[in-house]
């Protein structure tokens, strides 16, 4: 579902929920208080760059797992980057970074029933094709500065989108969440003096 405006992507997933399948993407041309992890906001300027939400409805994943999420959703997202052949990481917990840029963050909500969750709104901010930053961010990158081309914001998304289904589909089985686990922690790091 593609929207001109929204607040925010996981917001609007939150009011369509009813009538939202499992994995259904809902996007933004232009997200006007897009929001990080904290006080954090996101940055995007209209029409340019990826603003989603994936709402996922887990088979059997519990709060003691919660991180499964976060590694499927990283994982997918690098997954994209090497199909277009650059190299990336993740910055703990949920940022994905090309070099000392950031070029992706993440923000996940989850609702639970009881220790198990129920669903997770898997909020997306991808740098497509922004060009010329606000002052005051710190290190954003986009994927059109790293080539040197411009995407259809359509067509990426839905490239990415199967990325991260296919790396969720993982966490159905004990084996998947392990291998998860285990290639998140080969790929993921922490600034000097983050706890």
């Amino acid at each position: 579902m593609w929207l001109d405006t929204a607040e925010s992507t996981n917001q609007a997933v939150r009011e369509a929920f009813p009538r939202l399948d499992n994995l259904s993407v809902v996007a933004a041309r232009l997200q006007t208080a897009g929001r990080g992890q904290g006080t954090h906001t996101w940055f995007s300027g209209e029409g340019t760059n990826l603003t989603f939400s994936i709402l996922f409805k887990p088979r059997e994943l519990y709060s003691k797992d919660i991180i499964i999420l976060t590694c499927a959703t990283t994982l997918g997202i690098m997954d994209y980057l090497a199909g277009k052949g650059i190299g990336s990481r993740i910055k703990w917990p949920n940022d994905i970074w090309v070099g000392d840029r950031k070029i992706c963050g993440i923000l996940i909500e989850n609702s639970l029933d009881g220790s198990r969750i129920a669903h997770s709104i898997i909020g997306i901010g991808f740098n497509l094709n922004q060009e010329g930053w606000p002052s005051g961010l710190p290190n954003p990158v986009s994927l059109k500065e790293l080539t040197g081309r411009h995407y259809s914001p359509a067509r990426e998304l839905e490239a990415l989108v199967k990325r991260i289904r296919r790396r969720l589909s993982e966490s159905d089985s004990a084996d998947g969440r392990i291998n998860l686990q285990e290639e998140f922690g080969k790929n993921v790091f922490r600034l000097p003096g983050e706890p």
